[in-house]
């Protein structure tokens, strides 16, 4: 399964993005004004990428600073990066999905469909005093003490 994803994201996205440029963009605008609109479209998504990892930044430190679990912030910079990674690579196809994920409302989206999805795989494991495994759920159902609670026994 994870060799047919990775086939599809090196050979077919790239043969997508040539056939989008040369089939579809490229005779509607002309060569050069193509290559200016990817150009330009670089440039502004480096520059939305930018301004939303400085939002997702503050947002995860002010969730730090008041004592919570920043599981949110760090989705949404994950999301971040990688729509600023789809819009390095050149081509109109990776760069609406960079594009859809830099928006703040298109990324709570694609972030309520990556919790959808993952969360319910996210669970961790451990071991009791006992010997018996013990599992744990990730998504936040966890409870932080701002001192320790009293131990059995004790």
């Amino acid at each position: 399964m994870v060799l047919l994803a990775l086939a599809v994201l090196f050979i077919a996205v790239p043969i997508a993005e040539l056939y989008v440029i040369i089939w579809v963009v490229g005779p509607a605008l002309g060569a050069p004004l193509t290559i200016l609109l990817l150009i330009a479209d670089s440039v502004l998504g480096s520059v939305l990428m930018r301004s939303q990892g400085r939002a997702v930044w503050r947002r995860f430190n002010r969730t730090l600073a008041e004592g919570r679990m920043p599981h949110r912030e760090v989705i949404d910079g994950v999301l971040v990066i990688s729509g600023g990674a789809l819009l390095i690579t050149p081509g109109f196809i990776t760069d609406v999905l960079g594009f859809l994920l830099l928006l703040p409302p298109t990324r709570a989206l694609f972030r309520r469909l990556l919790v959808n999805r993952l969360g319910r795989r996210l669970i961790v494991g451990g071991f009791r005093s006992d010997g018996a495994r013990e599992e744990y759920d990730v998504e936040g159902t966890a409870t932080e003490y701002r001192t320790p609670p009293p131990r059995l026994g004790q």
